[in-house]
């Protein structure tokens, strides 16, 4: 499957325009750990794109969330890995491999972007900078659904927390116009 055939599934099944700019993001963040790491870079991306795929059946039954992806998505015959990954962002399985962790500790972060941009009077991603996430990654008052714990599983990625945010923010700001930031 290719990026564009990604982001026309979810945008033909996904009617919310915030939560397809965040499976875009967090496409993104995982191409850019994949290069990083020398992994499939369309791989990884198509497994950030698709990760929330079931969310609007499961936004109300959190119990199937994952499970209802790979079921669904099952007919695109996509690497067993995509399928691992969208379980375990889910605490569906054990985060066993690196784009298992890749895809857990993205997730969060491209909410937790998205809101450090709304904050500011531009609403754009250009501003922000690592030190400005890190400031409000310790205000645990703001952006509260994003877990900072899962963010911080970065370290099981050999990432510093301030090198990862800055790793994810280059990543979105590279679409920032495809996810209007």
């Amino acid at each position: 499957m290719t990026r564009e055939e990604a982001i026309s599934l979810v945008k033909s099944h996904v009617g919310s325009n915030n939560l397809v700019n965040h499976m875009i993001a967090t496409g993104a963040v995982m191409k850019a750990l994949a290069k990083k790491f020398n992994e499939d870079e369309n791989e990884w991306e198509i497994t950030g794109i698709l990760h929330d795929y079931d969310y609007p059946e499961t936004d109300q039954d959190p119990a199937h969330h994952g499970l209802l992806s790979v079921e669904m998505l099952k007919t695109y015959d996509l690497p067993k890995a995509v399928y691992d990954a969208i379980l375990a962002h889910a605490e569906k399985k054990p985060l066993e491999t690196r784009i298992e962790k890749a895809l857990y500790v993205a997730d969060p972060t491209t909410g937790f972007i998205t809101a450090a941009a709304l904050i500011r009077p531009e609403k754009k991603l250009e501003p922000l900078d690592s030190k400005f996430l890190m400031k409000r990654f310790k205000e645990k008052s703001f952006a509260k659904g994003a877990s900072r714990e899962q963010m911080a599983m970065c370290s099981e990625l050999g990432f510093e927390l301030e090198e990862y945010f800055g790793i994810a923010l280059d990543a979105m700001k590279n679409i920032h116009e495809e996810i209007n930031l």
